[in-house]
Order: structure tokens, then sequence, then C-alpha cells
């Protein structure tokens, strides 16, 4: 298929291995409703790694569509590949900053650093003497998650620079919350007393602290802009409660082979799974390459017609093998599918089976399958 767009090959693939559908329009909703949840603050929207692996092509003009004017990603590439993508009024931020030798072309394309470190902002300033014009950042501070920001020892120093520096517009001042999905968690506390901190050291500039989690901490963590993430996606913002947004992404996979096994049968690599009785199984066609880690082996499942069919033997890369005993005979033949994804499956629930997070499930999904959006 040597010089073939993506759009002819799915015109090929009539029955594709598996059909992961991105709904647009739950993601608009979600959105809305975490727009309305923080008002009269903004939201932005968190698009780095791919829009969590969904396609920031088209998860952000979709998100622009619905109002969205503030997107933030990791990394610089990132912000260079969603520029074009996005209308002149939207703003891209990069929440990693800049490394060195990417700060003109930062200038020259318009987006905006967050300034981690005093190091960071000596170089922005440079680059805006540079282009001889003022240029926009953000700060980020740390306020007890040990990762990105500049660290409580170099506020002062920071707020000098600030002080001196006329060609750097800062338009707000930030942090990232580390425990905010738990909301009994000390540490949301603690870190809104250190963000409280850096707003009286830093009075004249806007606050922006909210992620997922930190919508529905409340009001005093929401500052002039929120940030969520997960939460659009559909992934669950809070723990332990029942997840109020709704799901983005399902997803079916086929079944490329079914067989009936005896009595003492291994199942998979190294014959981890021994059948002890007549089994029926079926192999479907998904593994850890397409984002199944294989942490699932002999814990995960597949559901067809609501009913639980557990993984059995080891994951994978490729393929998966799947205990349909509880099915009728017949009911699963070469390309039936079996949803991993959607009413009777949620992120969160894979993500408990594989010992991971909802994060780790969405971004790794990968591209072989056919993907639908609506």
């Amino acid at each position: 298929m040597d010089g073939m767009t993506s759009r002819d090959i799915s015109a090929e693939i009539d029955g594709a291995s598996g059909y992961l559908t991105i709904d647009l329009a739950a993601l608009a909703r979600n959105y809305a409703r975490l727009a309305g949840d923080v008002a009269p603050a903004g939201a932005a929207a968190v698009v780095k790694a791919d829009a969590y692996g969904l396609g920031a092509d088209r998860v952000a003009p979709r998100l622009y569509a619905e109002g969205c004017r503030h997107f933030f990603v990791a990394q610089f590439v990132e912000a260079l590949r969603l520029r074009p993508l996005l209308a002149g009024d939207a703003r891209i931020f990069v929440l990693n900053g800049l490394l060195p030798g990417n700060e003109s072309a930062c200038a020259r394309h318009g987006i905006v650093p967050v300034i981690n470190s005093l190091e960071q902002w000596r170089r922005w300033a440079d680059a805006a003497k540079a282009a001889g014009r003022i240029l926009p950042a953000v700060l980020q501070f740390d306020t007890g998650m040990s990762r990105l920001g500049v660290p409580p020892e170099e506020r002062e120093a920071l707020a000098a620079l600030v002080k001196a520096e006329a060609g750097i517009a800062v338009l707000f001042v930030m942090s990232h919350l580390a425990s905010a999905d738990d909301t009994e968690s000390a540490q949301n506390a603690s870190q809104l007393a250190e963000m409280q901190a850096v707003a009286a050291a830093f009075p004249q500039f806007d606050l922006c602290f909210a992620n997922s989690g930190g919508i529905f901490l409340g009001q005093p963590y929401h500052g002039v802009l929120a940030r969520p993430g997960i939460a659009l996606y559909g992934g669950a913002p809070v723990s332990g409660r029942a997840n109020p947004m709704e799901p983005v992404v399902s997803l079916d996979v086929a079944v490329v082979q079914t067989r009936t096994v005896q009595a003492g049968a291994r199942v998979g690599y190294s014959g981890t799974h021994v059948v002890t009785g007549e089994t029926r199984l079926a192999t479907i066609a998904v593994g850890y390459a397409d984002g199944l880690p294989r942490s699932l082996s002999g814990r995960g499942a597949v559901y067809c017609d609501g009913i639980r069919l557990p993984i059995v033997g080891r994951v994978s890369m490729d393929s998966i093998t799947i205990d349909i005993s509880a099915l009728p005979q017949g009911r699963l033949t070469l390309g039936s599918r079996v949803e991993l994804l959607g009413p009777n499956q949620t992120l969160e629930d894979v993500a408990r089976d594989a010992g991971t997070i909802s994060y780790e499930i969405l971004i790794g999904l990968g591209n072989r399958y056919q993907r639908i959006y609506r």
C-alpha cells in the first residue's frame, strides 16, 4: 500500500481488528459542564500527549468550537503541531517550559512558555530582547509536589527578576495539585496554603491552580483559570465517587478464532492458565501493543451481551485469549466483536484490573484501531 493515505487505508479496511469510537459531542459536553462548574473563572483544556491519545487534531478544534481558548501541552513540539490547527486567538501553553534553543521559535509562533526556573526566566527575557518586543509567559511554582516549578527558596529572587524585567508580560501564576483526586488528602490544603503564599508574594498576577480533581475541591482552588485534563476525556476526576463525566471512548475488538479445549489444556505463553474442564475460548485481536497491559493477564475481562468474559493466560503483544463458556454456543465467531470499553466496562475498571490508572490506559490505546469520530 505504498503511497496510500490514511483515508485510502481506512477505505480498504472494512473488517478492522478493533474499533475505537471517540465521541466528540460527549467531549464538548464534558468541557461545558466543567466550564460551568468553575464559572466565573475560565476553563482551559489540557491536550498534551496528543489529547491523551485521542487525536489533538480532532479534539482541540472541537473544544475551540465549544468556546475554549486556552490549551495546555507538555512539550514544545506539541505546541508547534497544535498551533496551525487553532485560530489566532487561541493561546497555547507549554507546561514543561522551553529547553535551550527553542526560545526564538516559541516567540515567533506566539506560543506561551510556562516558566519553571530562574534559568528559563532569564532565557525568555533574552528572547524578548532579541525579538524587540514584550513576550508573554506564565510562572509556575512548586507548592509541594517537587516536580516542576520555582521552589519556595527562589521565590524572592524571581520576584526581583520580575520587578526588573520589562520585556515579559506574566499572564498568571500557577501550580499543580498532586492529590486532587483524593478529596480527603491533607496535601490539598497544604498546597492551597502554599499557593496563597505565592499569591501574597506576587499580588499583581492572577492564579491558575485547579486540574480536573481540583475543580471538585471547590472555589478556593479554581483561581482565574482551571485546566482540566482527564475529566474532559471521560475519566473520573475524583476517586471513590460516582464519575460525573460522560464517557468519551468506547472500544470494540474482533474475534479472530474460537476453539474448545479439554481439561488440562494450557493457555498462552508459559502455560500459566490450565483449564479444569471443557472450556470454550476465543482469541481477540488486541494485545499490549494496542495499550492493553500485560498485567491484565488472568485479571481483566471483556464483555459480550453484558456477560463478563475473563482473560485467561497471558496478554500477548497482538492477541488476548478469553473464556467464552458463559455465552451460548456459536454466539462468537470469526469477526464478532466484544466490548473492551463501553457501557459494561469503564476506563477505571480496566485500570483497576491492570493495577494502573485510567490515564495510562487512555493514552496507551494504539494506532491499529479503526478510529471513528462521532
